[in-house]
């Protein structure tokens, strides 16, 4: 098989290489959660991409939008290994400040997630590929879910409820968004199963 086209580059992302003034450098948003469906800021250009390098997981402790410090929720991260298919939004130059202190405001709020460069492949038949802001999983954070099972994932997701609402929403409303890009996640299609209304589970 040959290498993939899409090596993992992991690097701190850097905001002063992206000047504003200059609007031949737009930067770039991987998006893999709630960003899909819901990213609450302007951008240029919308198409799928795939991140190569880590996976899409129920990897992190929500003390805040999905959760409180004495009932976590679950949130998405990005995790070590695998891939990633997911959305990329290309944002302008111009607008680029506002929607990184947007995007610092709702994802940074504990330091659970690492702001890095990883370069994409874009989906749209172009075969582009682009670096871009990637929000990583840092596993040295107390946040971090380390080796929980579906079933703990699930009673996790079920019974919480933060600032942006319950935790089954966010799962329910993810997994929708995946399958209208004609993506599976087992996993997170399980969870969602035993969560909808109607199922024993719920």
């Amino acid at each position: 098989m040959p290498p993939d086209p899409v090596p993992p580059i992991d690097r701190p992302f850097a905001p002063s290489a992206r000047p504003s003034h200059d609007t031949s450098h737009d930067t770039w948003v991987f998006a893999y959660g709630s960003l899909m469906w819901n990213p609450g800021f302007a951008f240029a250009e919308r198409c799928e991409a795939r991140l190569i390098g880590a996976h899409r997981a129920l990897c992190v402790y929500s003390f805040h939008h999905r959760g409180t410090p004495e009932q976590p929720g679950l949130v998405l991260g990005l995790d070590v290994g695998g891939s990633c298919r997911g959305i990329a939004y290309r944002v302008a130059a111009g607008d680029w400040p506002a929607v990184h202190a947007y995007l610092t405001e709702r994802e940074q709020i504990s330091g659970v997630y690492r702001e890095c460069t990883r370069r994409i492949q874009l989906l749209d038949g172009s075969r582009r590929t682009e670096p871009a802001l990637a929000y990583v999983v840092n596993r040295a954070h107390p946040q971090y879910a380390r080796g929980l099972g579906l079933q703990e994932q699930m009673e996790l997701v079920r019974r919480s409820h933060g600032k942006s609402g319950p935790n089954v929403d966010y799962v329910v409303a993810t997994v929708s968004a995946l399958e209208a890009l004609g993506l599976a996640d087992a996993d997170l299609a399980w969870i969602a199963r035993q969560l909808r209304p109607g199922h024993a589970g719920a």
